[in-house]
């Protein structure tokens, strides 16, 4: 466990880093799942993902974690610094930048609500770094879904770019409009 917060009506929301050897099986069968397209490894077989993952836990500059509401597995989160990574190419990345990208796979009785209660717990957690000054993110252009949850949450959105593996919606969010919008919840 690496941060847990309870949100209202959900439960307690815990973040686990992701064992590649233990987790693949539950992460293959998420990313596999035609509505989650867009995560971008639906033809991926489950060695494939498993040697992802454990890639990812070998780099400093990526993390990738299981969020877990009340023990439950509901979801996929990463976070990574886009100086590192395929993005920082397409933008001029700033000091306090931190990339995010999530895949939530609830069972039924989450659905509803979960991104809106999801999301700022995670932004919270990677503002605990005092010098993460602002949240990128990258979703495809197509994924509507995606687009709107991150309009309501107060991203600004940047320039179209062209990633390795689809044309993306640069957005960004900073800890001030954040703070502003979702003050800290009470322990």
């Amino acid at each position: 466990m690496i941060y847990q917060e309870k949100i209202p009506e959900l439960g307690e929301l815990t973040l686990e880093p992701v064992c590649p050897d233990r987790h693949a099986e539950l992460l293959h069968g998420w990313v596999t799942v035609p509505r989650n397209e867009f995560w971008g490894m639906g033809s991926h077989t489950l060695d494939q993902v498993r040697e992802i993952y454990a890639f990812l836990d070998g780099l400093d500059t990526h993390h990738a974690y299981l969020i877990l509401l009340d023990g439950e597995p509901v979801g996929l989160f990463q976070s990574y610094q886009p100086e590192a990574d395929p993005v920082g190419e397409r933008y001029p990345v700033q000091v306090g930048d931190m990339g995010l990208h999530l895949l939530l796979n609830p069972p039924r009785r989450y659905l509803r609500g979960l991104t809106a209660a999801v999301g700022p717990a995670l932004v919270r957690f990677l503002l605990q770094d005092s010098a993460t000054q602002r949240i990128v993110v990258e979703p495809d252009v197509r994924n509507e879904t995606a687009l709107r949850r991150l309009r309501v949450e107060g991203f600004t959105f940047a320039a179209e770019i062209d990633m390795p593996d689809k044309r993306a919606q640069l957005a960004f969010l900073t800890r001030a409009r954040f703070e502003a919008d979702h003050p800290t919840p009470a322990k």
